[in-house]
């Protein structure tokens, strides 16, 4: 994968209970501001524990069952999401999400999505590592490529 650096930048977890995990993350000491915590109708859907910044480019993320069955299509037959994990990957451009994708599928590891445009504007696509465990490979945001959220 000559010219393809993923760059660690997300731990996402998976919660059957947004609100209980929100309420555990800042007993701990996590700063949560109400801003970075999407709700809707039927509750908590996603949470960002940190904004992305140069200097600190990880991410800290929460998210329901429901939307990861949207995001994921793979688990939308799983009840059991509940403290799944997502380990992100950033990559430099939009077609490398592609490249990557397709040499990693290539290799024989299993895509659980493929690259598509993702509601909050960037590319993105699922793999799984050896252990089941989901890798998200995802380029930077761009606001021509978002469209509206999904109904959860």
């Amino acid at each position: 994968m000559p010219g393809i650096r993923p760059v660690f930048n997300q731990v996402n977890i998976v919660s059957n209970d947004p609100e209980a995990s929100l309420d555990f993350y800042r007993r701990l000491g996590v700063s949560i501001s109400d801003e970075e915590v999407w709700r809707t109708a039927t509750g908590i859907h996603h949470v960002n524990a940190s904004a992305p910044k140069a200097s600190e480019p990880s991410r800290f993320e929460v998210d329901s069952a429901a939307f990861a069955r949207i995001w994921n299509p793979a688990w939308r037959d799983h009840a059991d999401l509940g403290g799944r994990v997502v380990v992100g990957f950033g990559v430099s451009s939009r077609e490398d999400v592609d490249r990557l994708h397709a040499e990693m599928t290539g290799a024989g590891y299993r895509s659980l999505r493929a690259p598509h445009d993702a509601f909050w504007g960037a590319r993105y696509a699922i793999i799984e590592d050896p252990d089941g465990i989901a890798v998200g490979l995802m380029s930077e945001k761009s606001d021509g490529h978002r469209s509206p959220p999904p109904g959860v």
